[in-house]
């Protein structure tokens, strides 16, 4: 099941339940011209059942991706289908209520009943399940994929962990194509799921799924579509002065016959396999004859003693330093938080709320290194936000949208880096002077600004795909042309006839919206200049922590219990004092390196 209203009970997890028909057949016998009497009766008692089933999803979910099996993986389709089919219900009669003056709760209320699925099913007998089976096999597929290089079996986490030192360009493609082939089996599935949830959507009035994605965030679908490419007019030179560097350490370090020194950068040379970070290559990219940051993040952490369950205490910590309530017992008695030796399990980190009140847990194969000490800030403030917007009534527990959900952490990981904060919790011992600023920057903007045109056509593509804009025998070349469009990048060779490249990326396996940490990469930056701000934070932004701070965690954690009972400007002003989307902090930060860059640049061919 995909849907949006049940994101409430497990943010990043899939939350389902029993097909309760009570309160359904209260709603169909309501009068031929509604009133805001029923209208409320309605809404209540949707929120009542939702309620009531979502626990219970949860905890199947849990168990099917902590515990994956035939048995589990049967038990999560059917109860998804069951959801599924509740929920289009709901959206369906939210509908009758679309001309009936009601107060503006209520209005909210209904127009997030409408579209608070993801991949709604169709009334048609049998649809739901259909869809519930085509989304287990691909997330089971990708979830338990392993490929074998060099007679030996390697898992995804494997090959990660290999891909942030491998240096040989042909041991590096190896690695990229193989795991790459393990989505081959899903060009099958994703035409017949875009087929299903379309059949839903259009049932639900929307032009097309995508047209649904789009219609969340408090604005007609096709401006928000606009808003997205507005933003991202904003970065694009950032990125491309970016690009345009690491494309020449790429080619200083390979030579031309890899690398080239113009046109695109090649896939798989940036040390993560969907060319989304570049930071793990940041020993090729390293500034000449400048010093580095002064400290490794990885090796300082494995030098203090630090294990999976240290690097959440210390993620908590963060959070309680802001004057919230520490993590319940059951959080860590409950919480996966390193991969079992026993069984397959969703390896993918999540942050789940599992009864809406207090059994929040974290889903994660934390490692001891920089990358995972950055995601477990970023998981634990799913859990603070989702304990935060609990006392809402169920259909607000929710972030101001998607991108505020992946935002929350993100703010706080942008804080958790800082050779600041890693001082005042001792990770490193003492804090470099103003000349690691610059390796600092670029380290960081090989991740995140790196990612931004990543987390804009992931989105893109999904939305052509389900407007038939792109049918399935060009899946794959759309795919790559808006990756070359946008990322600058090309696959390290020819890629097979019957290559399906995008299912290689969990969130297209699994289904899950990726425009959210888009807008999350622009929301954070937003969020941490506010807070500095409010702090009086004096120096270069880059350095600033709010570790501490609780005046700034009073007004955050107001923020944080608004949930999506208000539109998202609301819930942006209530922090920041700013009511609209502003890439402009992301320049404030990177300020500057884009500088640097430029020097660095002079005399190149930068673009592609």
């Amino acid at each position: 099941m995909k849907t949006r209203l049940l994101a409430a009970c497990a943010a990043l997890a899939l939350c389902a339940g029993p097909l309760a028909a009570s309160s359904v057949h209260a709603q169909t016998a309501a009068s031929a011209t509604p009133t805001a009497g029923e209208a409320k009766a309605f809404v209540e008692a949707a929120e009542a059942e939702l309620m009531a089933m979502s626990e219970y999803g949860a905890r199947v979910a849990w168990v099917q991706a902590t515990y994956i099996t035939q048995d589990t993986n049967w038990l999560n389709a059917r109860a998804e289908a069951q959801a599924n089919t509740l929920s289009v219900k709901y959206a369906k009669q939210a509908a009758r209520f679309d001309k009936v003056q009601v107060d503006p709760v209520i209005r909210r209320k209904l127009m997030l009943l409408k579209a608070g699925l993801v991949l709604p099913a169709s009334d048609r007998p049998g649809a739901a399940q259909e869809l519930a089976d085509v989304q287990s096999r691909m997330r089971t597929l990708y979830s338990t994929g392993k490929v074998t290089i060099g007679g030996e079996t390697l898992t995804l986490d494997d090959l990660d962990d290999r891909l942030r030192t491998e240096r040989d360009p042909a041991r590096i493609q190896a690695m990229w194509e193989a795991w790459h082939a393990v989505a081959k089996p899903m060009a099958a599935d994703y035409p017949k799921l875009v087929k299903l949830a379309n059949e839903g959507s259009v049932e639900l009035g929307y032009k097309d799924t995508g047209a649904l994605w789009r219609s969340w965030y408090d604005m007609e679908p096709d401006a928000f579509a606009a808003k997205t490419d507005a933003l991202w007019a904003q970065v694009a030179p950032f990125y491309k002065n970016l690009h345009c560097y690491v494309r020449g350490r790429l080619n200083a370090q390979y030579g031309d016959a890899v690398q080239p020194k113009t046109g695109p950068i090649r896939a798989d040379l940036t040390g993560n396999m969907w060319t989304q970070s570049w930071g793990n290559i940041y020993d090729i990219a390293a500034p000449k004859g400048v010093p580095g940051p002064g400290y490794d993040l990885t090796q300082s952490l494995v030098a203090k003693g630090y294990d999976a369950t240290r690097m959440m205490k210390t993620g908590e910590g963060f959070y309680t330093s802001l004057g919230m309530p520490p993590l319940p017992q059951t959080f860590w008695e409950r919480s996966m938080i390193t991969r079992p030796r026993d069984r397959e399990v969703v390896c993918h980190a999540s942050a789940w709320d599992v009864d809406n009140d207090q059994d929040i847990r974290v889903k994660m194969c934390t490692r001891v290194n920089a990358d995972d000490f950055y995601t477990v800030h970023h998981e634990l403030g799913h859990n603070f936000y989702q304990r935060a917007y609990a006392g809402q009534p169920f259909l607000f527990r929710g972030g101001a949208n998607d991108g505020f959900h992946e935002a929350i952490g993100d703010f706080v990981g942008l804080s958790a880096l800082t050779p600041t904060y890693l001082k005042q919790v001792e990770v490193i011992d003492t804090v470099p002077g103003a000349e690691a600023d610059i390796p600092y920057l670029l380290k960081m903007s090989m991740d995140k600004i790196a990612f931004l045109p990543f987390g804009l056509l992931v989105d893109k593509w999904r939305w052509q795909v389900f407007s038939g804009q792109v049918d399935p025998a060009h899946y794959n070349a759309a795919w790559w042309k808006l990756r070359t469009q946008y990322q600058g990048i090309t696959p390290p060779g020819p890629r097979p006839a019957d290559a399906f490249d995008p299912g290689a990326k969990y969130h297209v396996a699994d289904s899950t919206p990726y425009t959210r940490y888009f807008l999350a990469q622009v929301y954070q930056f937003q969020f941490y200049r506010a807070a500095c701000r409010q702090a009086g934070w004096k120096g270069p932004l880059n350095r600033c922590s709010v570790y501490g701070d609780k005046a700034v965690g009073e007004k955050f954690e107001k923020m944080l219990a608004m949930g999506q009972s208000k539109p998202w400007p609301e819930a942006l002003e209530a922090f920041t004092g700013e009511k609209d989307l502003d890439a402009s902090a992301i320049a404030d930060y990177f300020a500057p390196l884009n500088v640097w860059l430029t020097r660095q640049n002079k005399g190149q061919s930068c673009g592609w």
